[in-house]
C-alpha cells in the first residue's frame, strides 16, 4: 500500500491512541450494547404502543442488513482488487448501514419487546437454530467490527488484515441472517 493510500485513510488521533486504552473500551462498550439489547427484548417488554411506522421497521431492518451484506460484498471485491479507498468506502458504508440498522432495531424493540416465533414443524427447528447463531455472532460483530475499523484507521493494516479475516465472514453470516429471520418470522 502506498504512503499516500496510507495517509489518506489513516486518522492521526486513533494512529497515537494506545491499542490498551482502545481494545479495552471496545469490549466493555459491546458487551454493555449486547446486554442492554438482552434486557430490552427479554426483560423490558415493550411500551405497548403500535403505529404504522413501528410495524414496518421489520421491513427496514432486514433491508439495511441486506445493503449491509451487498457493500460488504463490493468492500471484499475491492480489497481483493487492491483498491483500498474504494474497499474503505463501502466497508464504511456497511458500517453506516449496520448503524442504521442497530437504531431502528432498538426503537422497534423499545415499543415491541420479544417477537415470538409461531411457526411449527421442521422449521422451528431450523429457525432457532439460525437465530441462536445469528444471536451470539451478532454479540461477536460488535467488536470485531469495531477494532477493525480502529486497525485500519489508526494505520496498523497487518493487524487489520489479520483480524479481518475473522470479522468479514461473521459480519456477512450475522447481516444474511438478519435478512433469513426476517423472511421466516414473515413467512411462518
Amino acid at each position: 500500500m502506498s504512503t499516500d493510500i496510507k495517509s489518506k485513510i489513516t486518522i492521526d488521533a486513533l494512529k497515537n491512541t494506545s491499542i490498551y486504552k482502545v481494545i479495552p473500551a471496545i469490549i466493555l462498550t459491546s458487551a454493555l450494547v449486547f446486554a442492554f439489547l438482552v434486557w430490552l427484548i427479554y426483560y423490558h417488554g415493550g411500551a405497548e404502543y403500535s403505529s404504522g411506522v413501528i410495524g414496518r421497521l421489520p421491513a427496514l431492518n432486514a433491508s439495511l442488513n441486506g445493503i449491509s451484506t451487498v457493500l460488504l460484498l463490493f468492500g471484499y471485491y475491492y480489497i481483493m482488487q487492491r483498491k483500498f479507498e474504494t474497499h474503505m468506502r463501502f466497508m464504511t458504508g456497511a458500517f453506516a448501514s449496520s448503524s442504521l440498522f442497530l437504531v431502528s432495531y432498538v426503537i422497534y424493540h423499545t415499543f415491541q419487546g420479544h417477537t415470538p416465533f409461531e411457526g411449527t414443524g421442521f422449521i422451528r427447528p431450523v429457525y432457532f437454530i439460525i437465530l441462536i447463531s445469528h444471536i451470539l455472532l451478532s454479540a461477536a460483530v460488535v467488536p470485531l467490527v469495531l477494532s477493525s475499523f480502529y486497525f485500519a484507521f489508526s494505520g496498523k493494516f497487518s493487524t487489520h488484515k489479520k483480524l479481518s479475516r475473522i470479522t468479514f465472514p461473521v459480519w456477512l453470516y450475522v447481516s444474511v441472517t438478519g435478512v433469513m429471520i426476517f423472511l421466516i418470522l414473515n413467512a411462518w
